[in-house]
């Protein structure tokens, strides 16, 4: 039996524990993480031998959110957890980039991270644990690990920051930054902010990176308890008599190559030279060797030109944004349209309108029930002019789709005052750089074109590094695809004039300082209002009317003690409402009903019958009625949905009536009065009032009363008697 171990400090005024020994012990690893009562179990296994024919590090990790952990039974026919949540997603991903860094890049073997949550309080968020447990039981496991890293959230609440608030607090905040750090340096940020200025986040990294000092500590003692001896380091060394060989060969022809200010063409020149160092050099090394040769040269020029020369691929300056278009309304039938193109990146946004009914329901383990703003990233194959098989969204496609989700919530009209449900599709159709941010600049203009009144524009971008031997480096404002590939950092930033609404920085150094950080914020913010300026000229404001396809909803609200009126008896009047008008209603337990509809005339029915039933009647009202039934001594009278009203045979006419069907039928639209109304509820009415009131009436005002009550008749249409009624004497009999 292994012996168990747990070490605990206190984080945020909460208390955090790691323990190992005690769960899961054929592991080569196992800890659990707990803070509150937030319980995860993270387990480590790692391959034998390292897997042939790969030249990455093999690091999976997978996030396992059992329901069971918040007290639920997971929806569905077999009632059994399936595929991963967008959350769980993106807790992978958010585990995974902070370690990956730290790990030593010639390491073949696998690597498995499992992620269980066993149990959560839904105050503490579980991602981070995720972060503190796989850094842990990677500290104590056998592998070469530069950790302990550790991570924690800030918010930012009544302008004061907040160590880890919980799930209910941050729903007040105007920031949530994770911070992942060592003991050195910054290796992680994600962020989503209201319009946040810089200095605040800069301080909120620094609070982040001091708090996580303790966790970190409390990971070097469960090493010290527990660790296994690490095995050595892989040491990856590009074989230099094959530099030597290539070196004559490429000599100007790969600084040329790299010069194509088009993608395709220089991609194309140095699959050429790949190709024929390769034929040239074959039987004196292998191609392996051959490729790593190349790509170190290739790599060192790009980097050397940077900080030597401070010259990019592109030819543009360090601070340069590459050019910018846009343009509105490409598809004639969608809601609203956007295409934004940035160089050789190109997104194409489209916006859909739909009621509350078509909103996101979530079964995951946080807070949230539903969610109204959809925003869905697509990566196709042609897009990078490769041939893939097309699927299901990876774990890419949806971290890049929520960055972009985070970064324009912000700007958003609030649910009351906008009650639609908004889905967002950006489709990547070209791409060479930071196609998660052209889905930002894309979407926000999208949303404008759409007529969604959303604060103010949003517009993203990402910011590259490269760092020298000698301790210098440089900051790229807006990297291609290549800078990123051949350079040290990936800082996604969105924002708006007035501040930052998202951030994700991942990082291919063992960390980052926070000067460098800062640098990068203040130098992403001068190309965020150049970038808003230029949007700006296609579109300044969201348009003053919604698209003419887009449903129309409207909100009103009637007493809530009268929603079974709407409703009825197993929803027959609702549906019946329903079939009618074609509108969608929807019906909160406030009293609130929203009527969704692309016809205007339908919803304004729907809206109308809906009055009607939760209307009172008034003693001394008149209301146009249909004829029910007929009796021996009255007729009923359905003045609203579902309420009738009896009109005694004394009360049809101002003359004596003999018998009811002289006078009306079944179907025949009336005008009638209430009279009264008894103790049991039962509504007196009569005709004959009303005829009274029309005979004092002038002529004219006779016919817009007539005209008010039957709208939707024309004038030959108007149920009978209506001119004979202001006669004392009694009709003649049908011939």
């Amino acid at each position: 039996m292994i012996e168990s171990h747990g070490f605990e400090c206190q984080v945020g005024g909460r208390t955090l524990t790691i323990e190992s020994g005690k769960l899961a012990e054929q592991a080569s690893g196992a800890v659990t993480v707990r803070y509150g009562d937030t319980v995860v179990l993270v387990t480590a296994c790692i391959s034998d031998q390292p897997r042939e024919g790969v030249d990455f590090l093999p690091l999976t990790v997978d996030y396992e959110e059992r329901l069971y952990a918040a007290g639920k039974i997971p929806g569905g026919f077999i009632r059994r957890e399936g595929r991963p949540s967008e959350e769980a997603t993106l807790a992978c991903r958010l585990t995974d980039r902070p370690l990956r860094p730290l790990l030593p890049k010639g390491w073949r073997n696998d690597i498995q991270l499992i992620v269980t949550v066993l149990s959560a309080d839904r105050e503490n968020e579980p991602d981070i644990l995720a972060v503190i447990g796989g850094s842990a039981v990677l500290s104590i496991s056998e592998v070469p690990f530069d950790g302990p890293v550790s991570a924690v959230h800030i918010g930012y609440i009544n302008d004061e920051l907040i160590l880890n608030p919980t799930l209910a607090q941050l729903e007040d905040s105007r920031l949530d930054l994770v911070v992942a750090s060592t003991k050195e340096a910054i290796v992680m940020i994600e962020a989503r902010a209201c319009e946040v200025p810089e200095d605040i986040v800069i301080q909120a990294i620094r609070l982040g990176h001091e708090a996580n000092q303790g966790i970190i500590k409390l990971q070097q003692q469960l090493q010290q308890a527990c660790g296994k001896p690490k095995v050595e380091a892989p040491i990856t060394e590009v074989n230099p008599e094959a530099v030597s060989a290539i070196s004559p060969i490429i000599n100007g022809r790969l600084a040329q190559a790299l010069s194509q200010s088009e993608k395709l063409q220089r991609e194309q020149a140095l699959s050429n030279l790949k190709k024929e160092l390769v034929e040239r050099l074959e039987e004196s090394f292998s191609e392996e060797d051959i490729l790593s040769a190349f790509e170190a040269k290739a790599r060192a020029e790009i980097r050397t030109n940077i900080l030597d020369k401070a010259q990019r691929v592109s030819g543009r300056s360090l601070t340069e944004v590459r050019p910018i278009s846009c343009e509105l309304g490409l598809l004639p039938r969608t809601h609203g349209s956007a295409l934004f193109t940035r160089g050789q990146t190109q997104v194409l946004t489209i916006a859909t309108l739909g009621s509350t009914r078509k909103e996101q329901r979530l079964d995951g383990l946080g807070i949230e029930e539903t969610k109204r703003f959809i925003h869905h990233y697509n990566f196709p194959p042609f897009s990078s002019g490769e041939v893939k098989r097309i699927g299901s969204p990876g774990r890419r496609e949806i971290g890049h789709g929520a960055l972009a989700e985070r970064a324009l919530i912000p700007v958003l009209p609030k649910d009351e005052d906008f009650p639609y449900t908004i889905r967002l599709v950006s489709e990547v159709l070209s791409s060479s750089g930071s196609t998660s941010m052209a889905s930002v600049c894309a979407s926000s203009l999208s949303l404008m074109d759409a007529g969604i009144p959303i604060k103010r524009a949003v517009a993203g971008l990402a910011m590259g590094l490269v760092t020298g031997e000698k301790g210098n480096h440089v900051i790229l404002t807006d990297i291609e695809g290549i800078e990123d590939a051949y350079g040290d950092m990936d800082f996604k930033i969105a924002g708006t004039t007035e501040g930052i609404t998202a951030l994700q920085l991942d990082i291919k150094l063992k960390g980052i300082e926070l000067e460098i950080l800062e640098k990068a914020l203040n130098q992403a913010r001068e190309a965020r209002l150049s970038i808003l300026g230029v949007m700006q000229q296609t579109i300044a404001t969201s348009r003053p009317e919604l698209s003419p396809y887009a449903p129309r909803v409207y909100k009103i609200t009637v007493d809530p003690d009268k929603i079974g009126n709407i409703i009825g008896t197993g929803g027959k009047t609702i549906r019946a409402i329903t079939d009618e008008t074609k509108a969608t209603i929807d019906i909160e337990n406030d009293g609130t009903v929203l009527i969704s509809s692309p016809d205007e005339e339908a919803a304004h029915k729907a809206i109308k019958t809906i009055e009607n039933l939760t209307k009172d009647v008034e003693i001394g009202g008149i209301y146009t009625g249909k004829v029910t039934r007929l009796l021996n001594f009255g007729v009923m009278v359905e003045i609203f949905p579902g309420k009738e009203g009896l009109v005694h045979i004394s009360e049809l006419a101002e003359y004596r009536v003999s018998k009811v069907e002289d006078i009306v039928k079944v179907g025949d639209e009336i005008m009638v009065k209430v009279i009264g109304i008894d103790e049991l509820g039962r509504i007196n009415l009569s005709r004959r009032a009303v005829f009274e009131k029309l005979s004092r009436m002038p002529r004219a005002r006779v016919k817009d009363t007539l005209a008010t009550n039957y709208p939707h008749k024309k004038r030959r249409e108007i149920p009978h008697n209506r001119g004979r009624s202001l006669s004392r004497h009694p009709p003649s009999k049908r011939g």
